[in-house]
């Protein structure tokens, strides 16, 4: 399977999303750490962010308590403009 580049992706409409997640300390359940996830995802259901929380859940220690998610889109249509020329000017 081929994977999407970077570029690929931000002209598809992914965004950088950016997650705060905090969670319990295993030794110490009452103190909170936080970690911070950050990775090109699709809104609304966030399918790369939700695939790591599951795999948190499964995997992991700490419980999580929390998780705040931020997201800028890096493309915007206006600012991608296709050449419909490219060649060398001598």
């Amino acid at each position: 399977m081929r994977q999407i580049s970077e570029l690929e992706k931000l002209i598809d409409g992914y965004r950088l999303v950016t997650a705060e997640i905090l969670y319990r300390m295993p030794d110490h359940p009452q103190l909170l750490q936080s970690y911070i996830w950050q990775d090109y995802d699709l809104e609304p259901k966030y399918p790369a962010l939700s695939k790591f929380l599951d795999f948190w859940g499964r995997k992991l220690d700490g419980p999580i308590h929390s998780v705040r998610v931020g997201t800028r889109r890096v493309i915007h249509p206006s600012e991608f403009v296709r050449a419909d020329f490219s060649g060398t000017i001598h």
